[in-house]
């Protein structure tokens, strides 16, 4: 079966663009020109991932996205924004509601039809691992991206339990920022080592009891972070 591509974008010499190389490539492809229209297409028969322009005639994207991350049929629903505003904060609050990557226009075709692959790439990858994971009070399925802490649940958006769950399936080894981009937001991907920052802060601030003290997420002073395996040490 092809995999199903959803494009929400106003702008119909993208959208004809997009689709023309995405049905190329394999993909099936559907489009809508407006944001609540596309929102409730997506309610209605999920895609295998979401092409979202920010600017929107009448909701923007990243309403719509949050709106996504909220609601269980979607929440894991793959997100790219396509958006002609590349400030370094645009795309920090894009990827922060729960992107998983960000491109600018005018972009290549080619590039962005590489870049969907590799997202659907490391989603099947791990779908297929489903073990769950427990360290000290810290319980996270990859199977459901259910996470708890001592019991009880955690609400992380996707790029966050993907950040978690690859520190806590590797506890006690040292993982520089850009060696986290690399295997979480892809090699592809235009965010800056900052990101992972923010996102370190957002996960500590949701699983850490005191998040200035953590004990799960370690920082190693000028390498990058570990998940602590045992009790947090002095790092």
């Amino acid at each position: 079966m092809r995999q199903r591509i959803v494009i929400i974008e106003d702008e119909a010499d993208i959208v004809e663009m997009i689709r023309y190389n995405f049905r190329k490539a394999g993909f099936e492809v559907d489009s809508f020109g407006r944001g609540r229209e596309g929102l409730e297409a997506l309610r209605r028969n999920p895609p295998d991932l979401l092409l979202l322009d920010i600017m929107l005639p009448d909701e923007d994207g990243l309403s719509i996205c949050r709106q996504l991350r909220a609601e269980d049929r979607l929440k894991e629903l793959p997100v790219v924004f396509l958006t002609a505003r590349g400030e370094e904060i645009d795309r920090i609050v894009g990827l922060e509601i729960g992107a998983d990557d960000y491109v600018v226009k005018p972009f290549s075709p080619r590039e962005l039809v590489a870049r969907v692959k590799a997202i659907l790439r490391r989603q099947a990858r791990g779908a297929e691992k489903g073990e769950v994971v427990e360290i000290r009070g810290l319980r996270l399925d990859a199977r459901t991206q259910d996470v708890s802490v001592r019991g009880s649940a955690v609400e992380l958006s996707t790029l966050e339990f993907k950040l978690l769950h690859f520190l806590a399936s590797r506890p006690r080894q040292i993982f520089s920022r850009e060696r986290l981009l690399d295997e979480v937001w892809g090699r592809d991907c235009s965010v800056t080592p900052r990101t992972v920052d923010v996102h370190i802060r957002r996960l500590r601030e949701k699983i850490e009891a005191r998040p200035e003290e953590p004990e799960y997420i370690g920082t190693v002073r000028g390498a990058g972070y570990r998940m602590l395996a045992d009790a947090p040490e002095d790092v």
